[in-house]
């Protein structure tokens, strides 16, 4: 997809922002917000398509994408002053079925993820992005370090860190969380 898309094939660019948006937008929604997220994933992909030249193969395609989709949200959070998300974090599934909860557990996972998503938001920029991208994503510490090219030391640093800021930013409502104090 990647050579078509060098030879002029839209076609082929199009079915790589499909195979990728999903992934692109989560991060962006988790680094720079709900409210940002849509406009963070179509400048990534746009960036992306403009330096597609300059994409060596090094690191599979997703990775170089989310780094291109990281500091494009970073970029936006710096443009504007740091406020608390006003939605919550999107995450895919439930433990069990939608269909099989009562309303109000499905009221009440609602309201946890957009305090989850709050608290995130309060987290340094890059405690949250490697948070996001290696609780949320699912990516390696490598990968992490060659993404946000940051030393792999410093990733789990980062890592460490932002874990215990957001554990001690869910302690200060243990009510919502049932933390231990």
């Amino acid at each position: 997809m990647i050579e078509r898309t060098l030879t002029g094939d839209l076609a082929a660019f199009e079915s790589l922002v499909r195979r990728h948006e999903r992934a692109v937008l989560g991060a962006a929604s988790r680094i720079a917000g709900h409210d940002e997220a849509a406009d963070v994933a179509q400048d990534s992909f746009l960036r992306a398509f403009h330096t597609l030249p300059r994409f060596r193969g090094e690191a599979p395609f997703e990775a170089w994408l989310l780094r291109i989709t990281r500091n494009t949200a970073l970029n936006a959070l710096a443009r504007r002053r740091p406020v608390p998300a006003e939605h919550g974090v999107e995450r895919g599934e439930e433990r069990r079925a939608p269909s099989e909860r009562t309303p109000a557990e499905r009221l009440e996972s609602a309201e946890r993820r957009e305090r989850l998503g709050q608290k995130l938001a309060l987290l340094d920029p890059p405690h949250r992005t490697v948070l996001v991208l290696r609780d949320v994503e699912g990516l390696a510490y490598e990968e992490i370090a060659e993404l946000t090219d940051t030393p792999l030391g410093t990733v789990k640093g980062r890592l460490f860190r932002a874990r215990r800021e957001l554990i001690e930013l869910l302690r200060s409502n243990t009510y919502d969380w049932e933390l231990p104090a």
